[in-house]
């Protein structure tokens, strides 16, 4: 009898120590526990920690409370300004309501990431080319406004949605380098333009100033000279310069009066003398074609206008040692007229 109770004692608690292990559960601190008995949600959330269900009647799932972080797949779309692009995305999102996770549900990581894959392409139809580039503070609020909104009826709570990638074109690429280029290069040459204006005002400051001091140009010079040479892997060539000289020049005038010029009176009469010619030295008359030139004039210059014609001389002294002729055995005959053509060069009678 005693061994029976023994043998029947030892069953139960081997009953028990089974149904004990079927019935434990651990819930950890990140998770929380839904109970669904019989089919049917049980009204309390299992905290962590250690827990009972009933064996065959109940069935505990665990839910993971933790920020899920769940990337987008690279979405193909057309923007608002015919542009294609393609976009991705991360999503961080976590549950609030473990009963609705479950209930509501099937599967809350699946609908949640098909919810960001198509608000990811409505955003994208949606949104200017310039804007998905410069302006994605905005889009994210627009995407995480769109995905939390029917993501609070599965119990889960959107936190933060990041558009990740913008993917173009190579030919857009090439058309924004271009342009970027160009917007680059029309700055700089504004920037060379008003440095240049900037520079001129002051040079002509400069200029105006040294105008005012001669030997300032001077010292410029050779504050230049002295610039270059400094260099020594040059050969330096320095003309002398005019402006130097007018300097020195003007500076030794500065220092020795001017005396004025004598005239010597003899060297003068001398001068003059040489100038006239003696009105004696004409012998015989003109000879025909030969121009006439008028004994006291030194020089002639060339004008326009024919010289006039000089008197001619009835008696003409005859020299020594030639028998005179009667007036009736020479021949009548009429001087031939000088040439009227205008005399060229300058003519002087000695």
């Amino acid at each position: 009898m005693v061994q029976e109770l023994l043998i029947a004692l030892v069953a139960v608690l081997s009953c028990g120590l089974v149904y004990a292990m079927a019935a434990a559960r651990v819930v950890k601190q990140y998770e929380r526990g839904v109970v669904l008995r019989l089919g049917r949600l049980h009204d309390a959330v299992r905290p962590p920690g250690f827990t009972m269900i009933v064996p065959g009647i109940d069935r505990l799932r665990k839910v993971n409370m933790q920020i899920v972080t769940m990337p987008v797949p690279a979405q193909d779309g057309i923007t608002r300004d015919n542009v294609t692009v393609r976009v991705d995305a991360v999503i961080y999102f976590k549950v609030v309501d473990p009963a609705s996770a479950v209930i509501q549900v099937e599967d809350y990581r699946f609908a949640v990431s098909q919810m960001a894959q198509t608000s990811l392409r409505s955003i994208i139809g949606k949104s200017d080319l310039d804007d998905l580039l410069s302006d994605r503070e905005k889009l994210n609020q627009g995407l995480e406004l769109m995905i939390d909104s029917p993501a609070v009826g599965w119990g889960v709570q959107i936190d933060r949605v990041e558009i990740k990638d913008v993917s173009l074109p190579e030919t857009m690429k090439r058309s924004m380098a271009r342009q970027a280029e160009a917007d680059r290069e029309r700055r700089a040459r504004v920037i060379n333009a008003d440095a240049e204006l900037q520079a001129s005002k002051k040079l002509a400051q400069a200029a105006q100033q040294m105008s005012t001091q001669p030997a300032a140009l001077q010292l410029r010079l050779l504050q230049t000279v002295v610039a270059v040479a400094a260099e020594k892997n040059s050969t330096l060539v320095l003309p002398f310069p005019v402006e130097l000289l007018r300097f020195l020049e003007r500076a030794q005038q500065g220092q020795q009066p001017q005396e004025p010029a004598t005239v010597d009176p003899a060297a003068e009469a001398d001068q003059a003398g040489a100038s006239t010619v003696d009105p004696s030295a004409a012998v015989g008359p003109p000879v025909a074609g030969t121009p006439v030139v008028d004994p006291t004039v030194t020089a002639q210059t060339f004008t326009d206008q024919p010289l006039p014609d000089p008197p001619l001389t009835d008696a003409v002294p005859e020299p020594d040692g030639v028998p005179e002729f009667e007036p009736e055995a020479v021949p009548d005959f009429e001087p031939e007229q000088p040439s009227r053509r205008p005399r060229r060069g300058h003519f002087t009678h000695h």
